[in-house]
């Protein structure tokens, strides 16, 4: 079918022959480019979180010009342009912390430059989820770039895999099973090339999330970072970012309430992180499509989790892209009617025409339906006196022991309490302990870090103990695995029931019947509430006290309560 021509957006700016698009296109001609290119042409942003200090992201810039090779091939006019790069393994004190502020920083950037699509190029799972943030408060074009996973770690002729294998060494270094000159060769061992973490933690999760709401080409969540076809890729969303510009295919046509349920159940067949909860409620926060956490529960309860990678199982990305990658995946759901398969991918075609002959090369990484790796995945939402408005813990990832299990709290009341405490061989707790976390949430650390799963007490390590059950308002990084209970809302530096967990009081974790419960009478808990006081502000100037002032519970997303909603590309004409 043949396109109507028709006038873009950036012919506000170019478009002219007035004193403002002499301006507009003079300056721009000091990069060296002629004449033509101002013809009324689509001109396609490229969103970029390259850093140096986001190793995840610091081969973005190379996959920037193959994206530009494409978008010149198709007759578009690239401009790559910087937003603040947020990873999660160097800044401080967490990377969520900046989510929303690099969310502004997208949205703010889309909508005042001559950009009629945009392709979005991330890596470390925050920046994945700000810049799709940003994108569709504004409801352009838009296509999602990942930068790739790492080729699998190798220690001692083993796979060994980034975050998931940190957290389980540092444990064997603690109950000494571990010296520390093994510890520090695996260090060099386990990041051996560019790219995101290669465990399904939340870089990969969120690569596979974008990928299955349709925003990305299929194959953007597995190939290696250092793979050709990576490459490949991203020349190939260069040419379709300029078709979807000329079809005026929008984020919203492609972000509809069918997208983010099949994204809900994907995240369930591949042991998805319980971070994607937080990300997707945000983001259709931001494109206006009705999503709460109890769609979580209802939707992914019943998926197998059929992916064995860690840290739910054994392989690592490379692996699964050997393996078919998430088209198979996809297949595989769509086939058992797990999937809207009419829901419109960027392609321009529906996922289920897009995966329809997704092969699966190997029935151990991608496993079929019905031998999953876990009966039921997904992500399972908690409730009761303890968490009012919702908990999350990942199934996959805990162990079923304790899945039913009533024990003691130890309580820390924040994170410096709990490094104080946490290996003093006198601390009251046993293997049947119930751990316990409070203020490190949206308001309370700030930013809600990535310390929901606490490490064990060193004299439970030495005795062969690697799991209990844990209970925070913080997160956990999807690398990491254990019977972790995470996102208690409302959080305790918001006066939520967690606050008022006292040691020696016993927790009752249910998971099957999704329940956790603090019993003490209610009498009790009205009584300490009544004697509770907020912590003292954590900032008192700068993002971070706007941040404390705004951002909403991890139930509702953790965005900020002003940033909700699709505000589109209207801007106010400058005044030369």
């Amino acid at each position: 079918m043949a396109i109507e021509p028709r006038l873009f957006r950036s012919a506000e700016w170019f478009g002219q022959n007035d004193k403002e698009s002499f301006i507009h296109r003079g300056w721009m001609r000091n990069q060296g480019l002629p004449t033509h290119v101002f013809d009324g042409r689509p001109v396609i942003g490229i969103c970029n979180t390259w850093s140096e200090l986001t190793p995840c992201n610091a081969h973005l810039r190379t996959l920037a010009d193959h994206v530009k090779r494409g978008v010149w091939e198709a007759g578009g006019l690239p401009v790559e342009f910087p937003v603040m790069s947020t990873g999660e393994s160097t800044l401080r004190p967490t990377a969520m912390l900046f989510r929303n502020l690099v969310s502004m920083d997208v949205e703010e950037s889309i909508r005042a430059n001559p950009i009629d699509g945009v392709i979005l190029l991330c890596g470390c799972d925050k920046t994945t989820v700000s810049l799709v943030m940003g994108a569709a408060s504004c409801n352009l074009p838009t296509i999602v770039v990942s930068g790739g996973p790492m080729l699998n770690g190798k220690y001692k002729s083993k796979d060994i895999g980034s975050g998931t294998d940190v957290w389980r060494l540092s444990e064997e270094l603690k109950a000494g099973t571990l010296t520390q000159p093994e510890f520090n060769e695996a260090e060099a061992c386990m990041s051996r090339s560019a790219g995101s973490c290669m465990t399904m933690g939340t870089a990969s999760t969120m690569a596979s999330m974008v990928e299955a709401l349709g925003i990305a080409l299929p194959q953007n969540a597995a190939i290696p970072a250092v793979d050709a076809r990576r490459a490949v890729l991203a020349h190939m969303a260069g040419r379709r970012i300029v078709e979807m510009v000329r079809e005026d295919l929008t984020l919203s046509k492609v972000l509809t309430i069918e997208a983010f349920e099949n994204a809900i159940r994907v995240n369930g067949a591949i042991g998805g992180s319980t971070n994607a909860v937080i990300h997707l409620i945000a983001i259709a926060g931001r494109i206006e499509v009705p999503l709460t956490l109890s769609d979580w529960d209802r939707l992914g309860n019943d998926i197998p989790t059929i992916v064995d990678l860690m840290p739910s199982g054994r392989f690592l990305m490379e692996d699964f892209y050997y393996a078919g990658g998430l088209p198979a995946v996809m297949r595989i759901l769509d086939s058992r009617g797990l999937l809207h398969s009419t829901a419109l991918t960027v392609t321009g075609a529906s996922i289920g025409e897009s995966v329809k002959d997704a092969p699966v090369w190997n029935q151990e990484v991608i496993r079929p339906f019905e031998t999953p790796l876990i009966e039921h995945g997904g992500i399972a939402v908690l409730r009761g006196n303890l968490a009012p408005d919702g908990a999350v813990l990942k199934p996959s990832a805990a162990s079923p022991s304790l899945m039913q299990h009533r024990g003691r709290a130890v309580v820390f009341r924040d994170i410096e309490d709990y490094r104080r405490r946490i290996n003093d061989p006198d601390l009251d707790v046993d293997e049947n302990s119930v751990l316990v976390l409070q203020n490190c949430g949206p308001k309370g650390y700030p930013g809600m870090p990535e310390v929901g799963n606490m490490g064990l007490p060193r004299k439970l390590l030495e005795r062969g103990v690697r799991d209990m059950v844990r209970v925070s308002d913080a997160r956990m990084s999807g690398t990491a695995y254990g019977t972790v209970v995470l996102h208690v809302c409302p959080e305790a530096a918001a006066g939520g029931p967690l606050a008022l967990v006292r040691e020696g009081d016993f927790i009752d974790l249910n998971v099957p019947a999704r329940r956790l419960h603090l019993d003490v009478s209610d009498e009790e808990l009205s009584s300490r509430k009544a004697q509770w006081r907020p912590p003292e502000p954590v900032a008192s100037s700068g993002y971070q006290f706007m941040y404390v002032q705004h951002v909403m519970q991890a139930s509702e997303g953790a965005d900020l309560d002003f940033l909700i909603g699709c505000r589109g590309t209207k801007v106010t004409r400058e005044a030369h």
